[in-house]
C-alpha cells in the first residue's frame, strides 16, 4: 500500500469516528464529494499539516 492511499484511509478512520458514520457511508461520502481525489491529489501539502486541518478543510466538500 502507498503512502497517499495510507493517509486517505486515516483521514476516512478518523471523520468516520468524529462524525458516528459508517465506514460505507464514509467511503461513499468521501467518494461522491471529490474527497478521496483531493486528498490523493494534494497529498504533498495535506500530510503535512496533518488530519485536522485535512478534515477541516474538505468539510466544504462533504
Amino acid at each position: 500500500m502507498n503512502i497517499e492511499l495510507e493517509f486517505l484511509i486515516y483521514c476516512m478512520e478518523e471523520y468516520k469516528r468524529r462524525h458516528g458514520t459508517t465506514g460505507r457511508d464514509t467511503y461513499h461520502l468521501f467518494e461522491q464529494s471529490g474527497a478521496m481525489r483531493y486528498i490523493l491529489n494534494h497529498y504533498d501539502a495535506l500530510h503535512t499539516a496533518g488530519v485536522e486541518y485535512t478534515l477541516d478543510d474538505i468539510s466544504g466538500m462533504l
